[in-house]
Formats: C-alpha cells, structure tokens, sequence
C-alpha cells in the first residue's frame, strides 16, 4: 500500500513541475499548456491511483485541468506587472524616464 501511495505522489509532483515549467514559459503566449498537461498527468494519476478505474482516471484528468489552469493563470499575473519607479531611502517616489 505505501508503494502505491509513493508511486502516485511522485507521478503528482513530476507532473506538478512539468506543468508549472510549461505555464510559466508559454505565459505570454496564452496557450492553454497548462490545462493540457494538468489533465494528462491527473489522468496517470487517477489511472496509478484507482487501478485504471475509469471514473479514477475522468477525476484525475479534471482536476489535474483544473489545477494546470490555476498554475498558469496565476503565472501570468505576476509576470505583467511592470515597475514604473522606485523609493528612495527618504520615502520620495520617482518614476523611470
């Protein structure tokens, strides 16, 4: 039982960095990577999970969707953001040219 459980968890992280690594470079570019990756590898880990059980592998794969949309969304937020200025050591703000 704890191999399966270990085997499943590992199967979840591998796919859990993949999917973040793919949102992150594919950001800019609004391709819905994300998703696709988080579905697939929930799918295995449904499939790992449930013993191939469909209904497993169905539930894996939409929350695994779920989950690699989430990651790429909140990716792209924080790479939008531009800084307009700065503070200096008194508190004033000043913006770039």
């Amino acid at each position: 039982m704890f191999r399966r459980t270990a085997h499943a968890l590992v199967l979840a992280a591998i796919t859990l960095g993949a999917s973040t690594i793919a949102a992150n470079a594919l950001c800019e570019r609004h391709h819905p990577t994300g998703t696709i990756l988080g579905a697939v590898g929930g799918g295995v880990v449904g499939s790992a999970v449930t013993h191939g059980n469909g209904v497993g592998v169905v539930g894996g794969a939409i929350v695994g969707g779920l989950a690699g949309n989430s990651i790429e969304r909140s990716g792209c937020k924080s790479s939008r953001h531009r800084r307009e200025g700065y503070y200096d050591r008194d508190h004033r703000w000043h913006r770039y040219s």
